[in-house]
């Protein structure tokens, strides 16, 4: 059983990490913290934006940066970017610092469900299926590398995803309290009596 304050998603565009994420937090009164929504908000930009910019490589450098402040906290659910796994120092901090579910979703399910999205950069180049079957040979390895759980969310609802996951979760996921509050509690019981 891995003990952690932190709930992390990571998967592919279209595996429903945001819309999971948001019904887990609540089952489990987290807060839910979106990386690629707060580096819009720091940016006062959207993504393609910041790709149109800065290229991917200024993205990953935010996310990166990101990504690390986020970890530092606890008691929160946090749903990732699809890439976010590309770096090997944010592996290590998913790592360290959350219970990491891998949602998982096929390429032809994904072409389903971002068949009328146009706000994703990287499927803007090109032949989408190719597109997406790329990335998927990229990065289903370091989804791997990073998760202590990986569930299939092909054949169903972000409802039904979540509601299956937090039973799984319940098995697998021990909640610990924030390490700074530990700490307190400590420092409090060690006190001598005045």
């Amino acid at each position: 059983m891995n003990s952690t304050g932190n709930l992390i998603l990571v998967g592919p565009m279209g595996a429903g990490k945001s819309c999971i994420g948001r019904v887990l937090a609540e089952r489990f009164g987290l807060r839910l913290v979106d990386v690629d929504h707060e580096i819009e908000q720091r940016a006062g930009a959207n993504i393609s934006t910041i790709f149109e910019c800065e290229g991917e490589a200024g993205f990953r450098t935010r996310e990166r940066s990101m990504l690390a402040e986020l970890l530092a906290d606890d008691g929160m659910v946090l749903s990732t970017g699809g890439g976010a796994v590309l770096d090997p120092d944010n592996r290590r901090q998913l790592r360290e610092r959350g219970f990491v579910v891998h949602l998982h979703v096929s390429v032809e399910r994904q072409i389903e469900r971002l068949a009328r999205d146009r706000s994703r950069p990287l499927l803007a180049r090109g032949d989408r299926a190719q597109v997406l079957h790329s990335l998927a040979a990229e990065r289903e390895p370091l989804y791997a590398q990073v998760a202590d759980l990986r569930f299939d969310t092909n054949h169903y609802t972000a409802t039904e995803v979540a509601s299956r996951l937090a039973q799984e979760l319940q098995t697998h996921w021990h909640r610990e309290a924030p390490a700074r509050i530990d700490a307190g509690l400590q420092r409090a019981h060690s006190k001598e009596p005045t």
